[in-house]
């Protein structure tokens, strides 16, 4: 082997390699992820991670589908959010969020909260960018055991980049046929001795297809790195990120479907419809090793998250009204602030006990937030009715407060223990199980004259268990089963009031069976067939009006295929294919009828992306994305039609350490309609869409 130093890294070991990098099969059965800096982009997906054990695993050893998209995945697809990563996962859909955040539905759950970086809560309501990631990871299924309430569908975790103490510098400057540019920076440097910077970065000035809407965001992530010696790890990061978009919210619907013909129209007032976000987050990571066998990692995260948003919408389907064709517009101004103050600390032991090897995890996680929510109706000036020949309007529009809108402050605390055990009583069996224990209080102050103070305190039992069988070396067989709750005030908790103080949470309960299989080194293949109960949800109570039963049921019943990595060194992939089934079986307060089929979840959706290596600097990707139809809420009044749709891309090396990238989006022009909000809030598709891009590293 050459010689060269190891850097803990939690989930990472990167080698800096003195002497040429080892061959990919050299390093494919070590257990860890192996970055080597050669100024190379890496491979598509990973070979192990510690975010759905809090262990450092084998992904083929983990009891549950994930799928993991690399940065060099991001850079080629030239993925630019959440929602457009999410189209390429399967099981999952991603939402407008009104046009001012990442909202997703994962294995038919919704969510606006279920995002975490680096493992910590990061659940604040904003659009994230890729400028700082090592890649993205979405785990599928209940994660409570590992990352507390919520997470009933599925969690997306964004894991960053830190210091390598090496020296390597990229720089990303793109341009694409709507007018859009933006530029990021990579800087990592070793500043000598145990000391190590990177400083990522970026702006971005865009349109889009959509007429009169405009976004403009930066961002600056500079991390310290320290080791001392060769078992200590230290991290501190602050970022700095601020998104600045107009709130468009779509086309409205016109006899069950949408409304064609009007995909580049924005319907309302684009001027006074805006996303005004500023994020700091500031990290610790510390990582020691005692010795092989014991680690201990602890992790704080403290953020300030700072939103306003204001929109004049579509609020209704289009209707003929006197022979002139039009609909209704809504208007209203929210400011959603929060702080957030985490930690967690976890020791982890790996020996053996009476013969059997085994890796143990003992870890507590305490946590503060607070948040301001407000909210204002508005009133527009010369009424609110707009017809179809002029549907951008400038109207005067006056804020108040209605009886019904925010005014709270929300509090939250967690204290929370878990322990968890991976048994290996042979070569071919393992176990996974794991107990989490959650103290989680909420109170919300309302504002409003009269409304009194309302709080909560949940005791949350969350348990974790997995088993898997090896038959080959190259094969995981599982099964496994999860729970996680999420409390009756929803997922960003504002909704708090003296009725639902009295509700136990919803409750989800997911079981498994899957397969991972290596049909090839460094290729990986994944099935999972599941059910996941939703329970526990709110129906109104007959005979008390104004309260509620907890005798809602809701099932989604699925298959989930995927391939991801390498076929060889030429040739890169990550496909995917979901059946899903989900459906509300006993009656809710959204669903009164009992039968009702959950909104963005289309029964087939698939995804391919796949990159070849022509020849030394030619290379050339192509990717294929097809949904069959899904319903845009959950009232089932308004049909999404399904629809194929065809990406490409070249690129090219001009010479060493520069490459130049060519990516078209929607290749054949197809008019589709992806997403939606609600049945008047509905995303049309871009059309075909052009981006150049250059890449500098040295």
């Amino acid at each position: 082997m050459p010689h060269s130093a190891r850097v803990l890294l939690g989930a990472t070991t990167l080698f800096v390699f003195a002497q040429p990098a080892l061959a990919a099969e050299e390093v494919a059965d070590s257990g860890e992820q192996t970055i080597v800096v050669t100024g190379q982009r890496p491979e598509y997906g990973i070979k192990a991670t510690s975010t759905a054990t809090k262990t450092d695993t084998l992904v083929r050893d983990i009891p549950q589908a994930m799928s993991i998209v690399s940065e060099a995945q991001i850079e080629d697809q030239s993925l630019r959010s959440i929602g457009d990563l999410l189209m390429f996962v399967p099981g999952a859909t991603p939402g407008t969020g009104e046009s001012n955040r990442d909202q997703i539905t994962l294995r038919g759950n919704n969510t606006t909260a279920d995002f975490f970086v680096d493992g910590l809560r990061d659940d604040a309501q904003y659009f994230r960018d890729f400028y700082n990631l090592d890649r993205v990871e979405v785990l599928k299924g209940p994660n409570a055991m590992i990352f507390g309430r919520g997470g009933g569908g599925g969690i997306v975790n964004r894991v960053t980049k830190r210091a390598s103490f090496g020296n390597h510098r990229q720089v990303i400057v793109s341009h694409d046929s709507e007018g859009g540019n933006r530029g990021t920076a990579d800087l990592d440097f070793a500043l000598g001795g145990p000391l190590g910077v990177r400083i990522n970065s970026v702006w971005e000035d865009a349109d889009s297809f959509r007429r009169d809407t405009r976004l403009k965001r930066y961002g600056i992530n500079p991390t310290l790195g320290v080791a001392i010696g060769r078992a200590t790890r230290i991290d501190v990061g602050y970022e700095y990120f601020h998104d600045r978009r107009t709130t468009d919210r779509g086309v409205p619907s016109l006899d069950g479907k949408p409304l064609k013909g009007f995909d580049r129209t924005f319907f309302g007032d684009p001027d006074d419809s805006f996303s005004d976000a500023d994020v700091q987050i500031g990290s610790l990571a510390v990582e020691h090793g005692f010795s092989d066998a014991l680690t201990l990692r602890h992790r704080t995260l403290l953020a300030n998250y700072d939103k306003f948003y204001q929109n004049i919408y579509p609020n209704s389907a289009v209707t003929g009204q006197g022979g002139q064709p039009g609909l209704n517009l809504g208007a209203y101004n929210s400011r959603n602030d929060r702080r957030n103050l985490l930690s967690q600390t976890d020791l982890v032991w790996t020996g053996s006990l009476a013969g059997i090897d085994q890796t143990w995890l003992v870890g507590v996680e305490l946590g503060r937030q607070t948040s301001r929510n407000q909210r204002l109706s508005g009133a527009i000036a010369g009424g609110n009715r707009i017809t179809l020949a002029d549907p951008t309007v400038d109207r005067g529009v006056v804020y108040v407060r209605a009886a019904s809108d925010a005014d709270n402050r929300t509090r939250t605390t967690v204290a929370a223990g878990y322990v968890q055990t991976q048994v290996r009583p042979s070569d071919f069996v393992e176990i996974v199980a794991g107990l989490r224990f959650d103290r989680f209080r909420l109170s919300v102050d309302d504002e409003r004259a009269g409304v009194a103070t309302v709080g909560r305190t949940d005791e949350l039992v969350s348990p974790r268990l997995g088993l898997i069988v090896k038959p080959r070396r190259n094969l995981s067989l599982y099964g496994s089963y999860s729970r996680s709750y999420l409390p009756q005030a929803g997922d960003q908790f504002s909704g708090l009031t003296p009725v639902l103080g009295e509700l136990k949470p919803e409750r989800f309960d997911n079981l498994e069976l899957g397969a991972k299989w290596e049909p090839l080194a460094g290729l990986l293949a994944t099935a999972a067939i599941y059910q996941l109960d939703r329970s526990n949800s709110r129906v109104g109570d007959p005979a008390r009006p104004g309260f509620f039963l907890l005798s809602g049921e809701q099932r989604t019943r699925g298959l989930e295929l995927g391939l991801e990595r390498s076929i060889n060194a030429r040739w890169q992939v990550s496909a995917g294919y979901a059946l899903q089934d989900a459906e509300v079986t006993k009656a809710t307060t959204a669903c009164p009828s009992g039968d009702c089929e959950v909104p963005a979840v289309p029964r087939h959706s698939g995804s391919l992306w796949t990159k070849y290596q022509l020849s030394k600097p030619w290379a050339l990707g192509l990717g294929v994305l097809a949904r069959s139809k899904s319903y845009a809420s959950i009232s089932n009044a308004v049909e999404l039609p399904g629809y194929a749709r065809v990406d490409g891309a070249a690129y090219y090396r001009v010479t060493a350490g520069i490459e130049a990238q060519l990516n078209v989006e929607n290749l054949f022009g197809v008019d589709y309609f992806p997403t939606a909000h609600n049945d008047n809030n509905i995303a049309p598709g871009a059309p075909r869409t052009a981006r150049l891009t250059l890449r500098a590293d040295f």
